[in-house]
């Protein structure tokens, strides 16, 4: 008599191959991208060491000192002006990768994507560990930090673009929000893992706080080079069916039907159809011609003041911890983490949220609208007891990140595969370049406006943060309005009344 089929191996033949590569490329440019945020956390924990409260920490027996209050900082970031460094030094970053990151699109959809990452990863693995080689080499010059920032950021650009694309290709529209807002949650675990990993070493051997995240994501960088599958076809996989023509479409960014399987293939007449049209090469689109795609001004201009938003807290959050809450360097470091696990919830929800309704727009006005008052909220009681640091931390990562995942995943992939450009694939990369680009300039702005102002008080970097989050929800208006008439008009048609 004989056994039946073990049931690991039901569960292996369950999918089919296409659906393993679907998988296979899914963690693989997650890890990817971990390793790029991992790479960049570093520097918002290592700031509360670079500059601290030496009255508070036991000096050496056998040192030597002449000032009391700075003995134990690194110079030059020992002087009055620290957070104003500590801003050039994030703005170094931030500037480079919000310039890099326009072109960065228009290289991702010319050169292969394979290697345009690869040389990304082992690029940013070395620039990363050039700062931390700082520590070993006493170097103590604000330029050297500076311009390693720089071109750090610089290399950085060739992640987000190329990534997006990779899984566009791979990945048609069913159930995309969730799909990427999972997917997505890459950017808050390289968060977490980049303050634990700098966490461990910061107090002892500050230096080690950006070697180890640049060794691992050199290692990816290789990993890329043997392991990515940038097309179905290189393996003789379906393509996936980007769009599903139905004369209700309605339209700018409605899902297809929510039935439709993100990681089955598409039924065979589809999938003849789309290996017929891809016969033909199709041009990458212009600049101009991204612009044009509706809903991409929108969308790229809110996601300026939501990255703003985000940035700030990347790179403030654990200096404001540590200093309002009086967490040790360490510690504030590990706190933060808290509103990167916040992030990865407010990235799933959105994205379940916007599938169901079909409204990309409107899921990002209201977690907007709900997350100013939260943030006001968080500056005033958010410091009252380690519970309540939790709780608030928990909740805004969750309002803050969201808006700001659904943009850079799901919208930059609806966007970039939209019906307007009648089956050209070759916009992706450049229509997330010209998103995420402008994003980046939030992003820049965000941690150089907290430079200026946080010496005049916290509160008032957290009405500057406000301000952004109501701007942002007040750019996607049109969209919103748009969406809501469209949910009017099915819900018309559905009760059996015709629209005139």
């Amino acid at each position: 008599m004989r056994s039946s089929l073990a049931p690991g191996i039901k569960l292996i033949t369950s999918f089919s191959r296409d659906s393993w590569y679907r998988g296979f490329i899914l963690l693989l440019t997650f890890l990817f991208y971990t390793s790029y945020h991992l790479s960049r956390k570093p520097i918002s924990v290592v700031k509360s060491q670079l500059h601290r409260n030496c009255s508070t920490v036991i000096r050496p027996a056998d040192l030597n000192i002449t000032n009391n209050d700075t003995w134990c900082d690194w110079a030059p970031f020992d002087q009055d002006n620290y957070q104003t460094l500590f801003g050039a030094i994030d703005n170094s970053f931030l500037v480079a990768y919000a310039i890099g990151m326009f072109f960065s699109g228009i290289f991702g959809e010319r050169l292969p994507l394979r290697y345009y990452l690869t040389a990304g990863m082992v690029l940013s693995g070395i620039f990363t560990s050039l700062f931390g080689l700082g520590y070993y080499m006493n170097i103590h010059s604000v330029w050297y930090y500076a311009f390693v920032q720089a071109m750090n950021g610089l290399v950085q650009t060739t992640g987000w673009p190329a990534v997006v694309a990779c899984v566009g290709n791979w990945f048609g529209k069913g159930k995309r929000g969730f799909i990427m807002g999972v997917w997505n949650s890459h950017t808050s675990v390289g968060n977490i893992l980049g303050s634990l990993i700098a966490g461990v070493f910061v107090s002892s051997a500050w230096g080690m706080s950006f070697i180890v995240p640049g060794i691992i994501i050199f290692s990816t960088g290789v990993l890329c080079f043997f392991f990515l599958v940038e097309h179905p076809e290189d393996v003789n996989c379906t393509a996936p069916q980007h769009h599903q023509e139905s004369a209700e479409q309605e339209p700018l960014l409605r899902n297809s039907s929510s039935n439709e399987e993100i990681f089955s293939s598409p039924p065979p007449g589809a999938a003849n159809s789309v290996i017929e049209h891809s016969e033909e090469p199709a041009e990458a689109i212009s600049f101009c011609g991204a612009l044009k795609i509706p809903g991409v001004v929108e969308f790229s201009l809110c996601l300026l003041f939501a990255k703003l938003v985000s940035y700030t807290f990347l790179y403030w959050l654990p200096l404001y911890i540590a200093n309002v809450a009086h967490f040790d360097p360490k510690g504030a470091g590990d706190m933060s983490t808290l509103f990167d696990v916040g992030g990865i919830l407010g990235g799933v929800v959105a994205g379940l949220v916007s599938d169901y309704t079909g409204g990309r727009a409107s899921t990002c006005c209201v977690m907007l609208i709900v997350a100013a008052p939260m943030l006001f909220v968080y500056n005033h009681v958010g410091q009252n007891g380690v519970p309540t640091t939790i709780g608030m931390l928990l909740v805004c990562g969750a309002l803050v990140n969201g808006p700001y995942a659904l943009i850079t995943t799901a919208v930059s992939a609806d966007l970039g595969t939209h019906e307007s450009l009648r089956g050209n694939s070759r916009a992706l990369s450049t229509v997330t370049a010209i998103i995420d680009g402008t994003g980046s300039i939030g992003a820049a702005l965000g941690p150089l406006l907290a430079g200026v102002i946080s010496p005049t008080g916290w509160n008032n970097v957290f009405y500057m943060l406000i301000t952004a989050d109501v701007l942002a929800c007040l750019l996607l208006s049109r969209l919103v309005y748009k969406e809501i008439r469209g949910w009017c008009g099915y819900h018309t048609r559905m009760r059996g009344f015709k629209e005139i």
